[in-house]
């Protein structure tokens, strides 16, 4: 698909931690086409810089890099700091970085847990934290800031092998509706996208490495096929757009239908 450019988003600010991923890039590159200022973070430095550039050459947008741990929240304060510092406030938040690896409960290891909710839940809290600030003021100026969460589907069935991303992802949920009640009267709107099988990423790349199990997996989702990085981006910009003026609260799930069909990913079960 083509990017297809206008302003929606224009004069606003956004960012997006986790900004140099598979999915995060994709968002990052939508949103700096529709007029946003972007700002992107990641753990590395060199991997968050090329992907900005990448970014700028596709859309000729404003893309900021700022390299961020979100488990530091000193970090993460000096990410959010320098970003409204560079375009004079933060509208939109979106909280992507995330870890994960398949483990039994039983082989899973203290730390092993705590790395993923560190990254994944307390990482969105610090981030959405910090930026707090900025999005009230930015409720308080226009009525419509905005804190998007990235989740998942995999706790809604309690998937094997991915307890700790269950638990943080099912934190993430909650702490979503939280803001939502919390933060709705300053104009802060908060909402989750929960994508399914995504084509094109290191998660399914590890999950169906041959074509066979491509297959397998894509044959188990009602849609018949896997969701495409442009599709999770267009649902991000529909939440945080004008569009969606009324909606806080929700978890939109963009996969196919794959969590209705099966306790796995796109058709993978554990046996």
């Amino acid at each position: 698909m083509s990017i297809f450019k206008d302003d929606i988003l224009k004069g606003r600010t956004v960012l997006i931690t986790g900004g140099a991923g598979d999915i995060g890039s994709e968002i990052s590159t939508i949103f700096s086409a529709h007029g946003a200022n972007v700002a992107i973070t990641s753990r590395k430095e060199e991997r968050i810089n090329a992907a900005a550039e990448d970014i700028r050459g596709k859309t000729g947008g404003k893309v900021f890099a700022v390299a961020c741990d979100v488990r530091d929240y000193d970090a993460v304060e000096n990410a959010v700091a320098k970003t409204a510092d560079e375009f004079g406030g933060i509208d939109i938040l979106i909280n992507g970085a995330a870890g994960n690896f398949p483990s039994p409960i039983a082989a899973l290891s203290p730390n092993g847990f705590r790395t993923v909710i560190d990254i994944d839940l307390q990482g969105t809290f610090n981030m959405t934290k910090a930026c707090f600030p900025h999005l009230s003021a930015a409720g308080e100026k226009h009525g419509n800031a905005n804190v998007l969460n990235i989740t998942a589907t995999l706790h809604y069935t309690g998937m094997p092998f991915q307890a700790h991303v269950n638990a943080a992802k099912a934190g993430i949920d909650a702490f979503t509706r939280t803001c939502a009640n919390e933060w709705g009267p300053l104009g802060i709107r908060s909402n989750g996208v929960a994508p399914g099988p995504i084509g094109d990423t290191e998660g399914m790349r590890r999950l169906a490495p041959n074509e066979e199990m491509a297959e397998q997996s894509q044959k188990a989702v009602p849609l018949r096929r896997w969701g495409t990085k442009r599709e999770i981006a267009d649902t991000c910009l529909f939440l945080v757009s004008d569009a969606s003026q009324y909606t806080t609260g929700a978890i939109l799930v963009v996969d196919g239908g794959s969590w209705l069909y099966s306790p796995g990913i796109g058709g993978f079960t554990v046996e």
